[in-house]
């Protein structure tokens, strides 16, 4: 649409499901530039993408002509078919459902950044779940932390057998 112009800058966050540690150093370069691709080709800018074994961050300059839910859902569906192609996991790769999408002004882009750069280093201080929370606190976003990551069902779980 001519003469419409935005700057909206995004950090988007999404786990491997159940947060399994499943995205190896041997291929995960090759994934970050796999799902560069996807973002790039859907007209959105790729300022960074990083993460660690259980999963990614990326900050994109965001298109509002790209739906983002449409975004997200090309992104976890496509690079778990090429993971799962290449067979680089011992059982079938899935992310989690659901993601966060944060937003952020032109002057938070360097810290975001750093941060993001960072990530294999602050993980070793801090779990997922427990940045995951902080993001939603600090943005002031409503969650019921029932619903923020499925838990795998053990077949051991003492609360299935009433113990």
């Amino acid at each position: 649409m001519s003469n419409t112009y935005t700057q909206i800058h995004l950090q988007l966050i999404f786990g491997v499901k159940y947060r399994e540690a499943l995205i190896d150093p041997n291929w995960e370069t090759e994934l970050h530039k796999y799902i560069s691709q996807i973002i790039m080709k859907r007209n959105h800018k790729l300022l960074i993408i990083n993460g660690v074994e259980d999963h990614l961050h990326a900050l994109i300059g965001y298109r509002p002509s790209n739906p983002l839910p449409d975004l997200m859902e090309e992104i976890k569906a496509d690079s778990s078919k090429w993971i799962n192609k290449r067979g680089f996991t011992k059982s079938k790769f899935h992310w989690q459902g659901g993601y966060g999408a944060f937003s952020y002004s032109k002057s938070d882009l360097m810290n975001v950044i750093k941060y993001i750069q960072n990530q294999k280093e602050h993980h070793k201080k801090i779990s997922f779940v427990e940045e995951y929370q902080k993001f939603l606190q600090l943005f002031e976003v409503d969650f019921d932390e029932r619903y923020i990551f499925k838990q795998p069902i053990s077949i051991f779980d003492d609360k299935l057998f009433g113990r």
